[in-house]
């Protein structure tokens, strides 16, 4: 499941249809979990369904983010095993982070798995504009999707109608097991527009990476007589 179902308010306005590097926020998003899932359902804010973006069914989503899952969730077919959520504002999540969720979700007892990453910055509370503490980072993570569910579970703490910013909060409120992978430090989020902008320059780096590795791959099958010329 993809969720696409934001107003964007943040951002300015639905990040999720802008292009990146040629096509939208959300195709990206739909093309890494074509990779590793045998159905995607998009969620969409009302009055966006029209398009499909590589989907194979899109349906509106709710108020909030867990509305919006839950519209998804009634889309998804019941024989479905483990679903995997994703925020099409991450579109550089990429195949291998979902393949590492998916794997991760086959160990016993483990109800849900989610990508983290240390947190390396000092974290203080403050009131206002005054500081009042300083906090412990340690174990201390920042969360990313995409996030693989055991579905049974998922659906069931979903069934409680409650509320949170993602869905392994559902799970934990419940006494469920979420485990971690490492996240990836490009898997980033498009909450302002200088987001899309930074978005688009990892995209170019990494295609000159690959075109530079396609070259050399090229150079190393050359024979010593080919490379002289």
């Amino acid at each position: 499941m993809v969720v696409a179902g934001g107003s964007g308010s943040r951002f300015g306005r639905p990040k999720q249809f802008l292009d990146l590097a040629g096509q939208p926020v959300i195709t990206w998003s739909v093309q890494a979990a074509r990779s590793v899932a045998h159905g995607v359902v998009v969620v969409v804010p009302a009055g966006f369904a029209g398009d499909t973006w590589g989907a194979d069914l899109v349906v509106e989503g709710g108020g909030t983010r867990s509305a919006s899952v839950r519209a998804g969730l009634a889309a998804v077919p019941a024989d479905a095993s483990v679903i995997v959520v994703h925020d099409a504002a991450r579109p550089l999540a990429g195949a291998v982070l979902f393949q590492a969720v998916v794997d991760a979700i086959s160990a016993p007892g483990t109800d849900g798995v989610i990508p983290v990453l240390p947190v390396s910055d000092t974290l203080k509370r403050v009131s206002g504009d005054v500081v009042t503490d300083t906090l412990d980072r340690q174990g201390v993570v920042t969360v990313q999707t995409p996030q693989a569910f055991v579905a049974s579970t998922l659906r069931a703490a979903h069934a409680s109608g409650d509320e949170a910013t993602d869905d392994a909060g559902l799970l934990e409120a419940r006494g469920a097991t979420v485990r971690t992978v490492p996240g990836s430090p490009t898997n980033l989020k498009l909450t302002y527009p200088e987001d899309l902008a930074l978005a688009s320059a990892l995209v170019e780096v990494a295609s000159a990476l690959a075109s530079a590795s396609a070259s050399a791959s090229a150079e190393d099958q050359l024979s010593p007589d080919q490379l002289a010329r």
